[in-house]
């Protein structure tokens, strides 16, 4: 896999980790169409691939800006639907892929680019970041990025960051759940590298299955998110994967798995 087939991104594979960066740092990482449909397919594409994890970070000054108000600016009513749900499609490809997905961010994650983050399945933040929902200050309210943000932090949380467009720093974005860690900044890969190993051990498979579920469950009735997880968890048992776990536990070794 290799970045030169995108304009606006570098995607490359390192071992088992696809590593997919922002690269229009003069735009600040902006989210234009264009660079919104080469997340998309740089996704499509590492879900593909064997790698256990992917790690989404931005080139330059800023994580991410959010969407590009140059590409919005002429677009009527239809052309920002398009933009908004082709957004919308990039945030549930990063759920669907099977692939553990850590956010590297190392600085400012702005409107859609706090969307971003709060859409990876983990994050890990440079000290010197900091995250916001400015449109509630301006002209245009941050309602789409507020969607995935109010399923991290709770509402009083997402009130304020929506309303007053205040930026918060890392260490607040840690206490209200939009990251997973904070580190000084000379840290973050090595945090980032950390936290992927860590969630990426283990099946390949019962992984992938596991996160889409955890998706599939999350913000239902207790009921229903039972129902969904019995059901998938059963089904899984009979996986080689879980059943070579079973069998190594009562062997006393460690398992082999295929997937």
């Amino acid at each position: 896999m290799s970045g030169s087939q995108y304009e606006h991104l570098l995607s490359e594979q390192d071992g088992a980790t696809v590593r997919i960066t922002m690269n229009r740092p003069e735009r600040r990482n902006s989210l234009s169409v264009a660079h919104l449909a080469e997340l998309v397919r740089a996704f499509e594409a590492a879900a593909e691939t064997k790698a256990t994890g992917i790690v989404l970070a931005g080139a330059g000054p800023v994580f991410s800006s959010g969407h590009d108000f140059g590409d919005m600016a002429e677009r009527d009513l239809a052309g920002m639907r398009e933009m908004l749900r082709l957004c919308e499609s990039l945030m549930h490809t990063m759920h669907a892929v099977p692939q553990v997905v850590v956010a590297r961010v190392h600085a400012l994650a702005m409107a859609a680019g706090c969307q971003l983050v709060a859409s990876c399945d983990l994050a890990v933040a440079a000290e010197s970041a900091a995250f916001a929902l400015p449109g509630g200050k301006g002209g245009w309210f941050c309602h789409t990025p507020a969607v995935p943000v109010a399923r991290s932090i709770g509402r009083k949380r997402l009130m304020e960051l929506a309303l007053t467009g205040d930026p918060v720093d890392a260490a607040t974005a840690e206490r209200w759940g939009l990251v997973n860690r904070v580190v000084p900044d000379d840290e973050l890969d090595a945090a980032v590298d950390d936290l992927l190993a860590r969630a990426t051990r283990g099946s390949r498979h019962a992984k992938a299955v596991g996160k889409q579920t955890l998706y599939a469950q999350l913000d239902r009735p207790e009921a229903d998110a039972y129902a969904i997880a019995t059901e998938v968890m059963a089904g899984t048992s009979q996986s080689p994967d879980a059943r070579e776990q079973v069998r190594a536990f009562l062997e006393k070794r460690k398992p082999t798995f295929d997937g």
